[in-house]
């Protein structure tokens, strides 16, 4: 198993790496690393792209950082755990908190969620997918979530695969142990879907269409009701813990 770097920068970049490849940084990325890191020719640092691994890089450059070299490969890409988030769209500041929480929780789709009492409509994808970006590059990750378009409830349960595990996060559920109810379908799981409602809650209209979905998992998240970004960090772990690669050894397919 190769070792982590932990100490050295990241820096994701949107072209292949291989090999004795060379990449052309951006103008951001090239202030990014010689203004805000202090970084110039000869320092290396670490960058991925999402399918290619994790490479180690020699920055180049006269006056700025200008191409990155590539070096050696660090770390091969890993298996995405097979984990959807759909939740209902929060304003800017706890949006952008739920999806940089739900990178580093694993998240393999962000799936905007249109429901009766969802205060916000439209959703800024392209700032999702920043904040998205910015949460692997600090936290070591290398597999970058998909985004969804917004969809409404019903289309969003209509269109997906009803072989996946629907894990419905609902204030109304009668409180149990969530472990235990997750901890039923172990060894059953062909996808994880987690939904999240908006802070006004889901319409009965909208409880009565979920409750009827094949694969359902009724979830309470305990006797305090949680924020909206809160619960979503919650799911995500609670279901982690249960179904998802906390529980499998090292190196296993956490699908």
């Amino acid at each position: 198993m190769m070792q982590r770097d932990f100490k050295s920068p990241r820096l994701f970049v949107d072209a292949p790496l291989d090999a004795g490849g060379r990449i052309a940084l951006e103008r951001e990325q090239g202030h990014y690393l010689g203004n805000v890191l202090r970084l110039g020719a000869g320092d290396s640092i670490l960058v991925f792209n999402g399918h290619d691994g994790e490479w180690r890089a020699q920055i180049e450059g006269r006056k700025r950082p200008e191409h990155l070299a590539l070096t050696e490969q660090t770390r091969p890409q890993e298996t995405p755990c097979d984990l959807h988030l759909l939740f209902a769209p929060l304003k800017h500041a706890r949006l952008d908190y739920m999806v940089q929480k739900a990178v580093e929780m694993g998240a393999s789709l962000l799936a905007p969620t249109l429901t009766q009492f969802t205060q916000v409509s439209r959703v800024n994808t392209e700032r999702m997918r920043a904040n998205a970006i910015e949460a692997a590059e600090q936290c070591g990750i290398l597999n970058l979530p998909g985004i969804d378009e917004p969809q409404p409830l019903a289309r969003r349960l209509s269109e997906r695969d009803g072989q996946r595990l629907l894990i419905f996060c609902d204030e109304a559920a009668p409180q149990a142990d969530p472990l235990a109810a997750l901890g039923a379908e172990a060894g059953k799981i062909k996808g994880l879907d987690v939904l999240i409602g908006p802070e006004g809650g889901f319409s009965e209209e909208e409880r009565a269409l979920l409750l009827r979905q094949p694969r359902l998992v009724r979830l309470s998240l305990g006797p305090r009701i949680l924020r909206a970004d809160t619960a979503a960090v919650a799911a995500l772990a609670l279901v982690q813990a249960a179904l998802g690669d906390w529980r499998q050894p090292e190196g296993a397919d956490s699908r």
